[in-house]
């Protein structure tokens, strides 16, 4: 997912976006959600979050 639109969902939750790194501002998104703020801490492929929007980006930024 790209910055812009996760900078619209930080909106849609009246998060300010500000300075924040991609990681940090999801990380604050999912805590704002009530969830684990878990971005980018599934090693190895294991995450039992299935229908978390963040899946995809989260095993790209948890292996760089």
């Amino acid at each position: 997912m790209k910055i812009e639109e996760v900078r619209t969902i930080a909106k849609q939750h009246s998060i300010k976006p500000n300075h924040l790194s991609k990681s940090e501002l999801i990380k604050t998104i999912q805590t704002g959600e009530g969830n684990f703020n878990c971005f980018a801490t599934a090693y190895s492929g294991e995450c039992d979050q299935v229908n978390c929007i963040w899946r995809e980006d989260c095993f790209d930024a948890a292996t760089h």
